[in-house]
């Protein structure tokens, strides 16, 4: 049995992140993740995205900020069940919690976060008969390594943030980007739209819009797609290329966690965000973009900020009656369960006469 001061479901950024604001806490965590290795989202699906709103980092790529939030939180000595799914949640007669995974690993703790992001993620794949034919031979449904399109022609399509910023990308990296829409407005950032349409003036990137790839062509591997114009006029283009890329999201789902007696609303757990990010379960709590409620955004930072929360209230159930004085690490420094300390800077303050 590993027993910890917090157990975190999910170590994505937000579950990280929950490891340092729990160890300035003096509370030891365990992860458990079902991906074989730590980061969520950013590790296995984007690790070389571009992100732009992480604060004091105008860009900083997915798999970068990974790297960071381990580095971080290195003093406090975490554990991690890694490539394991948990299944169950138990109470326990003391109040406690025991969550065992797929593979019958079981910890125990007093306090549980979920900080799964969405949950589990398939792809939403384009209505194309022949698609799956083409999958991992130039069909992908999202982009870890962009580099695997160096110098080539690549198809996108999608209208959301995802096929833009991968649109703007690659623009540097393949020979020819196309990207397609089938509406003439993109759902994505303002600033993301205007720079594809800049990219689009120059040549850079080759604009398809009130379209969408109907067919796909090739022997072994992507050759060409078909895509067809809303405007019956306009017909068909064929396009030669390399990759066909259609971004149009990912379905998420709660998989076991859905079963565990949470209020979920939308595929997402209800919490009360107007105090600590509990769910209706106490002494389970979940954040990032795992949870919903009333003003709810779905960022990182979102996620990093309800984990400060929700860490105070976690250190009053797993110390009742215990009073903590919270210092800035400006002030303070951060120190590790190893004993070792990274002191604050002090300032010199010099008086002129």
């Amino acid at each position: 049995m590993i027993q910890t001061d917090i157990l975190i479901i999910g170590a994505g950024p937000t579950g990280l992140f929950t490891v340092f604001e729990a160890g300035l806490l003096k509370l030891k965590c365990h992860l458990i993740d079902a991906l074989p290795q730590a980061g969520g989202q950013c590790s296995e699906i984007y690790p070389k995205k571009p992100i732009y709103d992480i604060p004091a980092f105008p860009e900083i790529l997915a798999g970068d900020l990974v790297d960071n939030l381990m580095e971080q939180i290195k003093p406090f000595e975490p554990g991690f069940t890694l490539g394991e799914r948990a299944e169950t949640l138990e109470k326990q007669e003391d109040g406690s919690f025991v969550v065992t995974t797929n593979k019958g690993t079981r910890h125990q703790a007093p306090v549980v976060v979920i900080a799964g992001g969405l949950g589990s993620f398939e792809p939403r794949k384009p209505p194309i008969e022949n698609i799956v034919d083409f999958e991992d031979k130039g069909v992908a449904y999202m982009i870890k390594d962009p580099e695997i399109y160096r110098d080539k022609k690549v198809v996108i399509a999608g209208g959301g943030d995802s096929a833009l910023d991968w649109s703007i990308f690659l623009a540097e990296v393949a020979s020819e980007v196309s990207l397609v829409h089938r509406r003439n407005e993109f759902r994505g950032a303002l600033d993301s739209v205007e720079k594809a349409a800049e990219l689009a003036k120059v040549g850079k990137i080759k604009l398809y819009t009130e379209a969408q790839v109907k067919n796909i062509y090739g022997d072994e591997n992507v050759e060409a797609v078909v895509i067809k114009h809303n405007d019956a006029d306009k017909g068909e283009t064929y396009v030669e290329t390399d990759a066909f890329i259609p971004l149009f999201g990912l379905s998420p789902k709660l998989g076991p966690i859905g079963s565990w007696g949470l209020e979920i609303e939308k595929n997402a757990i209800k919490v009360n965000n107007a105090k600590d990010y509990q769910t209706n379960i106490p002494g389970v709590f979940a954040i990032g973009d795992v949870n919903t409620y009333e003003g709810k955004l779905k960022l990182i930072l979102s996620g990093f900020h309800e984990a400060a929360v929700m860490c105070q209230y976690a250190y009053q159930l797993i110390n009742p009656g215990k009073r903590f004085v919270m210092k800035y690490t400006t002030v303070g420094g951060v120190e590790g369960f190893d004993g070792s300390k990274k002191e604050a800077k002090k300032e010199v303050v010099q008086s002129i006469s």
